[in-house]
């Protein structure tokens, strides 16, 4: 008997950057059954950071197109691609800009059209943010079928209405809860490696150097504390346009000594397990997954009220103002410094983010495509 092939399923990825979209679509992928489902990753050719030997290894294609600035020629190339794909299935994560993509399946005739929404918006960044706010109310054009991270993300951009009608598929940002539980030993290792000793308080951030993360004000946050703790560090991972900014005010600081800057990694399982307390001082957030993966891994947690409430899965987080002041933020790391280290995977399961049970809601979505 012939074996039937998988379903391939385009999703256009947008710029490949290491950020998180990127993490969520990875965790899908590498725990999906690929032999009845397989992605192909379209992504814009200015991307950085696409991890090629492991997607092809798992079976997967990785298409570069022109940056989507370039709106003819991506569009052009984008119905090249899925015309010679034969796909069945485009899956779009790049929230308000999917109009492009998805006008360009449905020009093509492809049946499913998903439009994904990983985020929302803030008013301090509406000049950044001012073509999401103008391509928003077309999102429901050309796509048939809508997902979201979360409700408010699902909200922001399908609106209200849609939200409330069951219309919008919310698909957790589920992750690999073992790999991210709290493990001594390899805290041990890491922090071995980082050159950082068993006393020291250790302030932990992994996010793109964008203004959407808020890097300024948790170097503000990190320079009151190491004020009233001269034993603490700070470590940042990821890259991005605002790396060298940052770089500058922690140098104008005098806190170059007590400040890592790791870049972009591969190993944020093992980060964690270094970490003491985990900043997250989001101007916005769709969901914040990096606040998932640090309470799994036993890290306090510490985020603005940007960051939707939904991400608190355990009893290990709370949300400040970004009115309130660094020393606000001070006071509440230090009154977090004797909670005892455990990790916390069962509440994070509960709450529907264990990866193993989510990819297969996925899969029986995707299949339900077929009828």
């Amino acid at each position: 008997m012939k074996k039937e092939k998988p379903i391939r399923i385009a999703h256009i990825i947008g710029k490949w950057v290491g950020g998180g979209v990127e993490a969520v679509v990875m965790n899908y992928y590498r725990n999906i059954n690929h032999d009845k489902i397989q992605f192909d990753f379209i992504c814009d050719s200015d991307s950085t950071n696409i991890p090629y030997e492991e997607i092809e290894k798992l079976g997967g294609k990785i298409i570069l197109v022109p940056p989507y600035q370039h709106v003819f020629a991506y569009q052009k190339k984008l119905k090249e691609v899925f015309l010679e794909g034969e796909y069945k299935i485009v899956h779009s994560h790049i929230n308000a800009l999917s109009v492009f993509p998805l006008h360009a399946a449905k020009k093509v005739g492809i049946p499913v059209r998903i439009a994904h929404s990983h985020s929302t918006t803030n008013k301090k960044e509406w000049k950044k943010n001012l073509l999401k706010q103008i391509l928003r109310p077309f999102s429901k054009v050309y796509a048939t079928d809508y997902m979201c991270c979360s409700e408010l993300a699902g909200r922001w951009l399908f609106g209200d209405k849609t939200y409330d009608q069951g219309k919008v598929y919310l698909l957790n940002n589920a992750i690999d809860l073992e790999k991210f539980a709290y493990n001594e030993k390899i805290r041990k290792s890491k922090r071995k490696e980082l050159k950082i000793d068993d006393e020291t308080l250790v302030i932990g951030h992994i996010g793109r150097f964008v203004a959407q993360k808020n890097h300024t004000f948790l170097i503000d946050v990190f320079n009151e504390l190491h004020k009233k703790e001269k034993n603490s560090a700070l470590i940042l991972a990821g890259q991005g346009p605002l790396m060298e900014e940052i770089k500058d005010k922690v140098n104008k600081l005098g806190l170059s000594d007590s400040v890592k800057f790791l870049g972009q990694r591969n190993d944020a399982n093992e980060l964690y397990q270094a970490f003491d307390v985990f900043l997250l001082p989001s101007l916005y957030e769709g969901l914040g997954m990096v606040a998932v993966e640090a309470q799994c891994a036993g890290n306090y947690c510490i985020c603005s009220t940007e960051v939707p409430s939904i991400v608190k899965m355990t009893e290990n987080i709370e949300f400040l103002s970004l009115a309130d002041n660094a020393d606000k933020w001070v006071e509440r790391i230090l009154a977090t410094t004797n909670k005892k280290r455990e990790s916390h995977i069962k509440e994070i399961k509960d709450c529907g983010y264990d990866i193993k049970t989510e990819v297969k809601l996925l899969e029986k979505k995707y299949y339900s495509f077929k009828k």
